[in-house]
């Protein structure tokens, strides 16, 4: 079985510090949460960009000052920006995510529209074949966000279309319009087309089961504050260090070993 590539959603755009102390919103609070993400064994860091008083921004201007600092502390880390942003955004706000320099060798590219909370996630065609359009001239790798089978049939319609390239990877964020179970993670990864790698995550309590499910059955994983707030029932984490480091803990007893970014780059074929 493969290395396991762990990823670190280490802030989000929802949660806030009135929820958990330790949600990281300045430059250097997100570096420092990616350093502690980092050092337990993350080599893939997903980024969402805050303003200090905690606002989302997608804005490259921010951005760029904030995986300055990452790569400052953690050199060799792939630094994975979000293209979702917070909903309310437009899409090419979303994207400007991806104007820093240098150009990131891999970005996230959700796969469909979905009920998040009271509001929509958009995610048309359109926006797709656009995201996956300017990605490809960049040469940046999309992680595809499916939040349910129908956006796995979607990633593989535009790949037959010429959207996409295989190998492709694959995000499963259960829990948010799909159920965190065993069963409807088997029935996606089961439905991917043959030769792509797979990360899953789950919102809330849901985190940790789902993680050692995946890295049992030879996928990736993600954590962090983006998702959950909790290391175990009613004990707040205090990094997104302490959740990396439970995953790897889960990873040594289940056999497997934690991937470099080194690795991490081989494995999901990035910069090919």
């Amino acid at each position: 079985m493969e290395k396991l590539i762990i990823t670190a959603a280490i802030s989000g755009a929802e949660v806030m510090k009135e929820n958990n102390p330790a949600v990281p919103y300045t430059i250097e609070e997100i570096a420092r949460e990616a350093k502690s993400a980092y050092d337990a064994g993350a080599s893939v860091i997903h980024l969402h960009a805050r303003m200090d008083d905690g606002t989302p921004t997608q804005s490259h201007e921010r951005f760029q000052p904030i995986v300055d600092a990452i790569k400052e502390l953690c050199p060799d880390v792939i630094v994975q920006p979000s293209t979702g942003g917070a909903t309310g955004m437009t899409a090419m706000e979303r994207f400007d995510s991806t104007n820093i320099t240098p150009t990131p060798e891999f970005a996230t590219l959700s796969c469909g529209s979905c009920n998040f909370g009271d509001e929509i996630f958009e995610n048309t065609e359109d926006i797709i074949k656009t995201f996956a359009t300017e990605m490809k001239k960049k040469g940046i790798k999309p992680e595809l966000e499916c939040f349910d089978k129908g956006m796995i049939d979607i990633a593989m319609k535009m790949h037959k279309k010429g959207y996409l390239d295989a190998p492709m990877h694959f995000d499963f964020v259960l829990g948010v319009q799909m159920s965190a179970t065993v069963r409807d993670l088997s029935f996606c990864v089961d439905s991917l087309p043959p030769g792509s790698t797979w990360t899953a995550c789950a919102i809330g309590r849901q985190e940790f089961p789902i993680a050692a499910a995946a890295i049992a059955m030879g996928g990736h994983v993600r954590v962090g504050f983006e998702d959950n707030l909790y290391l175990e029932k009613g004990v707040l984490a205090k990094s997104n260090g302490e959740m990396v480091a439970k995953v790897a803990a889960i990873a040594k007893l289940l056999g497997r070993e934690v991937a470099t970014p080194a690795e991490a780059r081989e494995i999901l074929g990035l910069g090919k």
